[in-house]
């Protein structure tokens, strides 16, 4: 099992994404997705979060809040994946370069065009429109989402 976090950074009613372009054997290669990564040993949630944003952002993240949790089974390398969806809206630095893509400020009515999972799609939705609290599962088979349920709070 893979514990990981996802962070939607909202500014100026637009939110960031990462194009992913340059890692090799990218399972996300092509996909816009939000900034994040797996956790460090002894890591909060929080804490995985804020340091990946620093990481593949340069930004520092300000009481990021956490807004559901998502279990992907055997996602990747026949690994389950939980992750810890975050948005955050309160920051501060510059952005750098990324070194798995680009990022880029993309408009809040735009972004669900934006070429992703379609699960994404689906929970992207629900935070942009500042559902409540979730949980939920995403099961893919060949990159396709075969079924997903949700439970809000």
């Amino acid at each position: 099992m893979k514990l990981g976090t996802l962070c939607y950074i909202e500014k100026d009613n637009k939110i960031l994404l990462l194009h992913r372009t340059k890692k090799e054997n990218d399972i996300h290669e092509g996909k816009w997705i939000g900034v994040g990564g797996k956790f460090e040993q002894g890591e909060t949630p929080e804490e995985c979060v804020i340091r990946e944003v620093k990481e593949e952002t340069g930004l520092e993240l300000r009481n990021p809040v956490l807004r559901g949790i998502m279990t992907f089974p055997k996602f990747k390398d026949n690994e389950d994946w939980y992750v810890f969806a975050f948005a955050a809206k309160d920051f501060t630095g510059k952005l750098i370069e990324c070194d798995e893509g680009k990022l880029k400020w993309i408009a809040r009515e735009e972004v669900l065009q934006m070429p992703t999972w379609e699960g994404d799609l689906i929970f992207l939705k629900w935070i942009l429109e500042d559902k409540p609290f979730f949980t939920a599962k995403f099961s893919y088979k060949d990159k396709k989402l075969i079924s997903h349920n949700v439970i809000f709070y």
